[in-house]
Formats: C-alpha cells, sequence, structure tokens
C-alpha cells in the first residue's frame, strides 16, 4: 500500500498544476454619472403694469387721463416730455390735426421702457360761413395789424402759466347750456374770407346770462378792455397745462389770481368783439393743442 500511494503521488501532482486557478472578484461597474444639472436662469425682473386709462378717447380734439406704471421716472408723448403728478396721474391730448399714430413711453427707475400706442381717429370737421368781418371789432386792416400782436402776447402768456391745481381730474360740465350756434373744428370763412378754424364750441344764449366754471382753476388772464376778436377774454388754467377760455363776455366777476371752483359764477355772456350775436365761445387748449370741449364735458344737456 505504501508502494503504491507513493506511485500515485506524481499523478495527482500534475493533475493539480491542470486545475485553474480561482477567478480574483470583479469589482462592480461604476453607476454612470448623471449630467450635472443646468444652472437655473436668474428670475426676471419684474415688469411694471401697463398704463391705466381713466378717461377719455384717442380722438383729434379729444382727451386722455391716466397713471403711468409705478417706478416711472420721466414720461414722452412722441418724444415730447410730459409732466407726471405726485400720484402717478397724467395727462394727453389730441389736437384737431393730430396725426393718426401717437407713441407714449414711460422711462422706469432701472432704465427700461413701458410703451403704449394710440390710433387717433379722425374727426368730422365742418365748413362755417360767418357774416363777420375778418379783423373783428378793430376799425381798419391797419388798426388790427397794430393791435393783435400784443393781444396774442398776452394770450400766450395767460397760456405758458400753470398752476397747481387738480381741475384736470375732474369731469367738466358745460359752462352754460343753450343751442349750439358754432362747432370745434369747423373751418371758417369770415365774409368770403377763409379764416382758420374754429378753436371752440359756440353756445347761443341772451347777451347778460351768467356762464360758470367747468372746472376748478385759476384765472390767468380777465380782459378789462375787448380784445379785437375775442373781445372780454378769461382764461382760466385747470392745471397740467390744461386751460379754458371764454370769449365775447359781456362782463367778467373774476380777476387774474383768483382761484375757481367749478360751478363758480365767471362772468356773462356777450357780443364783444367779432361775434354776429350774443354767445359763448368756450375753447380749451392743452399745451398747443386745441381740444374738442365736447369730449370732455359730453353731449349738451337738454
Amino acid at each position: 500500500m505504501k508502494g503504491r500511494h507513493a506511485a500515485a503521488w506524481p499523478l495527482l501532482l500534475a493533475l493539480a498544476s491542470c486545475v485553474p486557478p480561482a477567478a480574483a472578484p470583479v469589482e462592480p461597474a461604476p453607476a454612470p454619472t448623471a449630467p450635472p444639472a443646468p444652472t437655473p436662469a436668474p428670475p426676471a425682473a419684474p415688469v411694471d403694469a401697463d398704463f391705466t386709462i381713466l378717461r377719455g378717447t384717442p380722438v383729434q380734439g379729444g382727451l386722455l387721463l391716466g397713471r403711468v406704471p409705478e417706478t416711472t421716472r420721466a414720461l414722452a408723448l412722441d418724444g415730447r416730455a410730459i409732466p407726471v403728478a405726485a400720484d402717478g396721474g397724467f395727462l394727453i391730448a389730441f389736437d384737431r390735426d393730430a396725426p393718426a399714430r401717437q407713441r407714449l413711453v414711460a422711462t422706469l427707475a432701472d432704465g427700461r421702457t413701458v410703451e403704449r400706442g394710440f390710433t387717433v381717429a379722425a374727426g368730422d370737421w365742418r365748413i362755417e360761413h360767418v357774416n363777420a368781418p375778418y379783423r373783428g371789432s378793430a376799425s381798419s386792416d391797419a388798426e388790427f395789424a397794430r393791435r393783435r400782436p400784443a393781444e396774442l402776447a398776452q394770450i400766450a402768456a395767460a397760456r405758458r402759466v400753470d398752476h397747481d391745481v387738480d381741475g384736470w381730474r375732474q369731469a367738466f360740465r358745460w359752462p352754460a347750456t343753450g343751442r349750439l350756434s358754432g362747432f370745434f373744428g369747423s373751418q371758417r370763412v369770415y365774409q368770403g374770407k377763409p379764416g382758420s378754424y374754429h378753436g371752440g364750441t359756440d353756445i347761443a344764449l341772451p347777451a347778460g346770462t351768467p356762464f360758470y366754471a367747468p372746472a376748478d382753476g385759476v384765472v390767468t388772464l380777465a380782459a378789462a378792455t375787448p380784445f379785437t376778436l375775442e373781445g372780454h377774454l378769461l382764461i382760466v388754467d385747470h392745471g397740467m397745462g390744461l386751460n379754458s377760455a371764454f370769449l365775447h363776455c359781456q362782463s367778467l366777476a373774476v380777476k387774474v389770481g383768483d382761484r375757481v371752483v367749478q360751478g363758480q359764477r365767471l362772468g356773462t355772456v356777450g357780443r364783444t368783439g367779432r361775434a354776429t350775436g350774443p354767445h359763448l365761445h368756450w375753447g380749451l387748449k392743452w399745451r398747443d393743442a386745441r381740444l374738442d370741449p365736447a369730449t370732455l364735458a359730453g353731449p349738451m344737456p337738454r
């Protein structure tokens, strides 16, 4: 037995050398790495609200009241600076011949802008023939040429005055109630001679009829001596560049510097200046733009 075991031993060693060694443990493959999450974009800066239009219609001879976005530091209408009240209120208006497109731009405190475009509706203007001399109450063309420049200078100076009053915010009232005898925007022809368009509305009333303030304001002109065309002329500043003019008055009940309130008696209707009969001409102007009183006061009360 001992010899047999000894003979088998080399065979066992040879067989053992043919057995492959045990495999090394396999390391698990690393899990795939997720791509890095994108860096979130910074939140967009809040944009101020758009303009708030409170009242009015974009039409030739019309007016709009509104409020600017909260952080507005400058406002412009077609490149012209527009004043803004402390509470953000503003006023813009459109002349009788205003172009069809207007652009309102608010510049915000951070430099961004907010814009609003307006399509200005066209007016429908009449032609009115007036049986009155072109030069009004002046006795001759020479007298008219001599007097008129000083009158126009007084009117321009009165309209440049801008008081801190809030009449522009009010719903305007007609200064007197009566038959409309002349309409805003009409092309005027005086005894065959073409004149400028009619810059206001005429109310036919008996001489001596009282008329009243359509809104709060301050008197900036009260002509004690009749002007050649306007007669006894009264101008009231309603603030923000908006003013009323009352022409052909018989008498005036207020003077320059007086503060007036809506509904206060201002004077009486007459036929001074260039007038064919007693009536009150009510004109409205915002800066250089002439406005239709009916767009502010509405239809004439019956």
